[in-house]
């Protein structure tokens, strides 16, 4: 089952489906994750509290969401440390791609990428294969659920035929065996009311770290200034064709 709602791709091909990236912070309150939010100039959506979890997606979800160039990733990292909290983040690019990492406190657990060749600014020796599968067994001791690191390790290692089979499926499956909010697959539905999530009216909206009509302001001219400034790439040093002695030419 896919949670997606219906996008486009830029090449109008493969599935359609929709880019969106959140920080789930495990923490019971969200007045505490508001509070970090709006120390770093976040813009997004912050959910209440479910199950022992906050989740916060950011907007754009694959984009710079708060200062020093912060994408998701880099807010997950923030809300860890800040907290002194576990943080798990997805991040999901038009259904092609899937991001993966785990913070507790100031340690980073690990990281993956479903396809790192995807990633804005890869060049064509980059390998368009699953990166990180072994930090599955982090994951899933992170959240509790260490039973599931076995599991967790083949879906995460499954190479999906991209032409028919979302991403978001995967990360659908995911949340299932780490016991985390399943409905933040539908984020892309924001700022319409999300499919199985809460209502759009009990989500806090933030722009640059502002609520109201002084967040909606400064949300936009944020927006402006941070499209011209992309957060760095989900895997700093991703498998290369190259690396492996292999022609890119045979890829």
């Amino acid at each position: 089952m896919t949670y997606a709602i219906p996008g486009s791709t830029p090449d109008g091909g493969g599935p359609i489906g929709e880019t969106y990236g959140a920080a789930l912070v495990r923490i019971g309150d969200e007045s505490l994750v508001v509070d970090a939010l709006r120390g770093i100039r976040f813009t997004g959506w912050v959910a209440p509290a479910e199950s022992g979890w906050v989740v916060a997606l950011g907007d754009p979800g694959d984009g710079t969401v708060a200062t020093a160039r912060s994408g998701v990733l880099e807010v997950g990292a923030a809300l860890a440390a800040a907290l002194h909290t576990v943080v798990v983040v997805a991040r999901v690019r038009l259904d092609r791609q899937l991001v993966l990492a785990a913070f507790r406190g100031t340690d980073e657990l690990g990281r993956y990428s479903s396809d790192p060749s995807r990633e804005p600014g890869a060049d064509d020796e980059v390998l368009a294969e699953p990166f990180g599968v072994e930090h599955a067994e982090a994951f899933a001791e992170a959240v509790g659920r260490a039973d599931a690191a076995e599991e967790l390790a083949e879906v995460l290692g499954e190479e999906l035929d991209t032409d028919s089979v979302y991403e978001s499926e995967r990360l659908a499956r995911v949340l299932g065996l780490l016991g985390l909010p399943r409905w933040i697959v539908a984020a892309g539905a924001l700022p319409r009311d999300l499919p199985t999530g809460p209502p759009t009216k009990d989500l806090v909206r933030l722009g640059a770290g502002a609520t109201g009509a002084k967040g909606v302001v400064q949300g936009r001219a944020a927006a402006a200034a941070r499209r011209r400034m992309p957060p760095p790439p989900a895997i700093a040093e991703p498998p290369r064709a190259d690396d492996l002695g292999i022609d890119p030419w045979l890829l």
